[in-house]
């Protein structure tokens, strides 16, 4: 059964239509990363799903149930979610944060799954500091594992690894890889392609709220899609570790010509 999806889903935010009849669909035991420009619509299809946002058309399904159905503590016990917003309103140690995760739990089960989580973010040993007196990349290692700790079926996380530094990136990433392996369905949003193509199953590519490309990552993010989309003129290498993307900015002149770099 899918665990997320869409269904022609359309929406607005302030009158501007911010997702356009869009269909996706994650499985459990898949990495899906959702990519496209600033604006593409990316958080728009995460908090659909989260029953965040509402829909004017379409349908939004978790566990193959419509999220405008389901109450808000069946919505958490289905899938944990993960904003962009990094803020804390109050000074909470770690692992309290975490373990509001949890919060269907005894308060002892919860801290347990809490601990548990900052261990598998190598933030065990921030469990008692205050979230205000931590970095922001700190904090966001005590967030993710304030989603990891719900062990719900689906994972729904928003740009995680912005404003990390690289080793922590890598870090987030084998996170999340690893709980798709372990069943459950995970979408992410990120900016970094190469990464994109080199964790996730499926990429799916949206622009203007629209989906334009969804399937394997280098099929998805092939040189037309990169050329329309990001404005790249690019190509994929080998690398020892994952595909490299080599590209280049495709220059627009004043009267709206396209000059492309010369090819590498």
């Amino acid at each position: 059964m899918t665990a997320l999806a869409l269904e022609t889903a359309t929406a607005r935010l302030g009158g501007r239509r911010v997702l356009d009849e869009v269909t996706l669909a994650v499985a459990p035991g898949e990495l899906t990363a959702l990519v496209g420009p600033n604006g593409a619509g990316k958080s728009s299809v995460i908090r659909a799903l989260a029953g965040l946002l509402p829909l004017f058309g379409g349908r939004a399904r978790l566990g193959g149930k419509d999220v405008a159905d389901l109450t808000p503590r069946q919505r958490a016990g289905l899938a944990a979610y993960l904003p962009q917003e990094r803020r804390v309103a109050w000074n909470l140690p770690a692992v309290e944060v975490a373990a509001l995760g949890a919060p269907f739990l005894a308060a002892g089960e919860a801290l347990k799954r809490a601990h548990r989580a900052l261990v598998e973010v190598e933030a065990d040993h921030l469990a008692d500091r205050g979230v205000a007196e931590m970095s922001g990349g700190e904090r966001a290692r005590v967030l993710l594992a304030r989603a990891l700790a719900t062990e719900a079926a689906a994972l729904l996380v928003d740009e995680p690894i912005a404003g990390l530094d690289p080793e922590a990136q890598l870090m987030v990433l084998e996170r999340l890889r690893a709980r798709a392996e372990a069943g459950q369905a995970v979408l992410a949003s990120l900016h970094d392609l190469p990464l994109a193509a080199r964790f996730a199953d499926r990429v799916v590519v949206l622009d203007h709220g629209r989906v334009v490309a969804d399937g394997l990552p280098l099929e998805a993010l092939a040189p037309g899609v990169l050329r329309s989309v990001f404005g790249l003129s690019a190509r994929w290498v080998d690398g020892p570790d994952g595909p490299l993307l080599s590209a280049a900015r495709r220059h627009s002149a004043p009267d709206g010509s396209v000059t492309e770099p010369p090819e590498a």
